[in-house]
């Protein structure tokens, strides 16, 4: 045992025996998500610290966030500048990418990306100083105007801290993994304001079928549990945030509620428009990724191009709209930052606010383009919340439209608004489940959750074929984490009957007292490299190899006559037509022979042939094949 190790069981925090798998969910999960909590905390202090002394003090750019989101400063009477503003935006994208470049390359782009891969191929495995530098970066890409989210940064904290523990307590790569994705759920769900949805977020986002990492939602569940309490707690402690702990992020109108099925025609237009704007978004990010890969300048040098081009969309946007008065050249910030303040207007708007189509359709757009620059040309940070901004955006322009078209039926536009946000990610992402669970609980709209399950289904289908996170695989049968498991899963749907083929009957069996000089002679023509060894009954005793003889071959002279097969036979247990190939290839490695009798399980000593490794692997080839073709057939 370690001294870690020997340290948390002297502790009683390192259980044994039974209780070893329940120690790794509460424990460890537990420590988890403390750290999590805290690194939530921290995170979000940090990038309160740099917009503060960037966009605030020396922009002039003053955004409110969410209605429950608590702010660490206060703001400061200065006047915004747009220039001041761009500068600002450059500076914060160089120093992130100089952190990034210099130290810690894997902090680049949007995180959840990083820890995707690191489950996948990498066991589970963060060097410990990518959180620390995620962090930096991200609050200083975010801190300055940069347009992204905290999703990817702090599930790559708690992803980070996970996998440091698990390494530190010399876990296995499977115990990482859980580890790592429990901290990716504690991360979002507290940061977020959505505890549920963080753990199912974690199990989801690693694959881009219908497919779940079940074993670890109920680490994930631990942790993000404690995180949640752990964030909250720090905050009503630490900063008097008694009136922002504990609730939703976001503040919706009341009532809201769903109460006519009518109501589905229109959420289906909806959910369609979503999935083409989210299609907008992938190709709009990775298209510019790409842009930006091809370039020839030093790569730190590239968020800060991306910076200047964002900065100077924005001027020309904010130039343009100055027709249409202040505050609409204010909503057009939105595409800058988080964008929440925004978000938040049209989920709640005030008296006498109405809500724009082309205002919205500038953020939403115009949303998509400035978070690709920021986070494709290398920035730092997170695609959900850019998400959220878009899709509520664009949801209401739809919802705008629809309650024109069918006023009837349409009432309110908040409801296209929330479920805008949660078909568009969930198309984005593919991960329809923990968004709408997450939509539900940052705006507490649980009252709309049977269309929102509508929405995201249908925007999920649209989409499948893309993603935002270029790491996830199709399914657990594709992840590198779980081919030995896919493997074994196979086999056992498989049995020797299956595998053996019509060459293995026709096998040479040794007698009982056949000499050695004889076995030399009987064996020089035949392609076998085991040989059962029989009595007079034609009853299984034993096995030889070549191996066995072949350290008699130069002495038959001496021995030959001597020796019979009796004395080469190793008692070795025949496989049956019934068993399994898992058992069978797990046999082939215990008894070190190429080659294993079979029997049938009515007559067990009666070889009816010999299985190799090689048929076992045909069996598998062609089972794969079989089960591709029917996942390929309409």
């Amino acid at each position: 045992m370690k001294p870690t190790k020997q340290l948390l069981t002297s502790w009683g925090l390192w259980p044994n025996g039974a209780a070893h798998e329940l120690g790794h969910h509460i424990v460890l999960a537990g420590v988890v998500g403390v750290a999590a909590g805290l690194g939530g905390v921290a995170f979000q202090w940090l990038g309160h610290a740099v917009t503060h002394v960037g966009l605030d003090s020396i922009a002039g750019l003053h955004t409110d966030g969410a209605a429950h989101e608590y702010d660490f400063f206060n703001d400061t009477n200065t006047t915004l500048s747009l220039w001041l503003l761009v500068v600002v935006l450059i500076a914060g994208s160089l120093i992130s990418g100089w952190l990034v470049y210099k130290f810690s390359p894997e902090a680049e782009g949007h995180g959840t990306d990083a820890a995707i891969d690191a489950f996948h191929n990498k066991g589970g495995l963060i060097r410990a100083r990518v959180p620390l530098v995620k962090m930096l970066a991200s609050a200083m890409t975010l801190g300055t105007g940069g347009s992204g989210g905290r999703e990817g940064p702090i599930a790559q904290i708690g992803a980070g801290f996970g996998s440091f523990l698990a390494t530190r307590l010399r876990l296995s790569d499977t115990d990482r993994r859980t580890l790592m994705a429990a901290g990716v759920g504690a991360g979002i769900g507290a940061i977020f304001q959505a505890p549920l949805a963080g753990a199912i977020f974690a199990a989801e986002v690693l694959y881009r079928d219908p497919d779940f990492e079940a074993e670890n939602l109920i680490p994930a569940f631990i942790a993000t549990s404690v995180a949640y309490c752990v964030f909250n707690f720090t905050l009503l402690v630490a900063f008097d945030a008694e009136a922002e702990a504990f609730q939703p992020l976001f503040e919706i109108a009341e009532d809201m509620h769903f109460n006519n099925p009518l109501l589905l025609l229109p959420l289906t237009g909806l959910a369609v428009a979503m999935s083409i704007s989210s299609l907008i978004y992938v190709k709009s990010f990775y298209g510019i990724h790409h842009a930006f890969n091809r370039l020839r300048i030093p790569r730190m040098l590239k968020p800060a191009l991306g910076a200047a081009i964002t900065g100077a969309i924005v001027v020309v946007i904010y130039s343009l709209l100055k027709p249409l008065g202040p505050e609409a050249q204010k909503d057009s910030l939105a595409t800058l930052a988080y964008g929440y303040d925004f978000l938040q207007k049209i989920l709640l708007p005030a008296d006498g606010v109405t809500l724009i189509i082309p205002i919205l359709l500038l953020v939403g757009f115009g949303k998509i383009l400035t978070t690709s620059l920021t986070i494709g040309s290398g920035g730092s940070a997170g695609v959900f919340g850019p998400s959220m901004v878009i899709g509520g955006s664009l949801g209401a322009v739809v919802g705008l439209a629809m309650q024109k078209l069918l006023p009837e039926i349409v009432t309110r536009v908040d409801v296209f608004v929330i479920l805008g946000m949660a078909c568009f990610f969930s198309a984005a992402a593919n991960t329809p489940v923990s968004t709408l669970i997450m939509v539900c609980e940052m705006t507490a709209g649980y009252g709309l959750l049977l269309p929102a399950m509508w929405v995201c289904a249908i925007s999920y289908m649209l989409s499948r074929r893309q993603s935002i996170y270029s790491q996830q695989v199709p399914s657990r049968r594709d992840s590198p984490a779980h081919r030995g498991d896919f493997i074994i899963d196979v086999l056992q749907d498989l049995s020797i009957r299956d595998a053996i083929g019509k060459t293995a009957s026709n096998f040479i069996a040794v007698p009982l007292d056949k000499s050695l000089t004889d076995i030399v002679h009987m064996i020089a023509d035949t392609h076998q490299i085991s040989f059962p060894v029989v009595n007079g009954k034609n009853e299984f005793i034993g096995l030889f190899s070549l191996n066995d003889v072949r350290r008699y071959l130069y002495k038959t002279e001496s021995v030959g006559d001597l020796a019979i097969a009796q004395d080469l036979a190793q008692c070795v247990k025949p496989l049956t037509l019934q068993t399994d190939l898992s058992t069978a290839i797990g046999r082939f490695t215990e008894d070190c022979y190429e080659e294993l009798p079979v029997v049938d399980a009515e007559a067990p000593l009666a070889i009816i042939g010999m299985l190799r490794r090689q048929d076992i692997i045909v069996a598998y080839s062609a089972q794969i094949l079989q089960m591709r073709d029917r996942r390929q057939e309409p």
